[in-house]
């Protein structure tokens, strides 16, 4: 079956002599409705729109070995229901509705002379405004009535956001806290957009569960992950492509030395993180037509983390994030048939995951095959 048909059920013997089983792969941090990384521009484009680039972007995913993913802000449950429903092809989807941010913040997109505040959030666009306990309260159990996976805030500036700074912190102590135990209640839990020591500290101390970035993570930083149980989401690949992208664009010097700072600092997180033995789960961040390189996030860990431990934060440890450790991440019986067969072994080389054109066989979901190349 070529990769570009419909899935069927796997209700024949496939002979695989001679080739390497693996679980599907995770990936804990993506944007399925980012066909552009102009997120201002994004608030404007049709739901319709978006939603013909995510049918995309969704197969894509699939087809490179990923059968989880976690959308950090932007999907709905929709899609959700198209992908079960066999409407769109892609992976299983675990999604936040619209990332939660205090006025001026990370998901504020409106530059600063737009004043309009009526923006309709039923539409395209990756953030909600709100401001003070009760408005974050109103929104995550908003979010938790369209059937939020998990509850996504930025505690922290951003790259994309046009208004704020990365060093800033958002949203107070008792708005963060406030999400931390709406998110509890319904029996979800909190991701937070951070990338300097003193935001992820403070949402730590607070109760989220995940460190998205955390480029700019200190010592305390770790050691609260450690303490917390909590797990770190580092995003090497978008600053990657940003880099490479950009600066073949002709990115203004200062900005070049910008994207790179970033990206070293990630990785001198990461070897942090690792050395001292966090929780640290794949993600990648990418938007527009950087998701082609999701693959290559494996390459720039590998710096860092060996391959065992590369394909862990992938499978096992994902689950573990996504409170799924009894139905994905591992090849058991009772757990989802979310296969991968590879033509050689990635933990001797993890180079044959980023080529699934030459070395991913097939691709299994909830035991349905969208990959058959044996």
């Amino acid at each position: 079956m070529g990769s570009d048909l419909p899935g069927q059920a796997a209700d024949s013997i496939q002979d695989i002599e001679g080739r390497i089983v693996m679980p599907g792969l995770c990936d804990a941090h993506v944007h399925i409705t980012a066909a552009t990384p102009d997120f201002v521009a994004l608030r404007h484009w049709s739901p319709s729109y978006v939603a013909a680039h995510a049918k995309h972007i969704l197969k894509g995913m699939l087809m490179r070995g990923f059968t989880t993913v976690r959308d950090a802000g932007g999907a709905d449950f929709g899609y959700v229901r198209a992908i079960e429903e066999g409407l769109l092809i892609g992976p299983r989807l675990l999604f936040c509705g619209h990332a939660l941010s205090q006025t001026g913040g990370h998901g504020d997109m409106r530059v600063a002379g737009d004043h309009q505040t009526d923006h309709c959030f039923c539409c395209a666009g990756l953030g909600k405004v709100c401001d003070g306990v009760s408005e974050v309260r109103r929104a995550c159990r908003d979010e938790i009535r369209k059937g939020a996976h998990q509850i996504k805030l930025m505690v922290s500036g951003g790259v994309a956001s046009p208004t704020d700074r990365i060093t800033s912190t958002q949203f107070s102590k008792d708005e963060i806290e406030a999400a931390v135990a709406e998110a509890e209640a319904a029996n979800i839990y909190v991701m937070a957009h951070a990338y300097t020591n003193r935001a992820i500290v403070r949402a730590l101390k607070s109760g989220v569960r995940s460190i998205e970035h955390g480029n700019l993570i200190g010592q305390e930083g770790i050691e609260l992950l450690k303490q917390k149980q909590a797990f770190l989401v580092p995003t090497l690949s978008t600053y990657d492509q940003l880099a490479e992208k950009g600066i073949a664009a002709g990115m203004p010097e200062a900005l070049q030395q910008k994207v790179f700072s970033v990206l070293d600092a990630g990785i001198q997180a990461l070897e942090a993180a690792w050395n001292a033995k966090a929780n640290i789960v794949f993600g990648t961040d990418l938007l527009g037509s950087m998701h082609d390189a999701q693959l290559k996030e494996f390459a720039l860990r590998s710096e860092v983390i060996p391959a065992v431990g590369l394909i862990q934060s992938a499978t096992i440890k994902a689950a573990e994030l996504f409170m799924l450790s009894d139905e994905i991440g591992q090849i058991a019986p009772g757990y989802r048939a979310d296969l991968l067969v590879l033509q050689e072994n990635p933990l001797d080389d993890i180079r044959v995951l980023q080529h699934p054109e030459k070395y991913l066989k097939m691709v299994m979901k909830d035991g349905v095959i969208y990959k058959n190349e044996l």
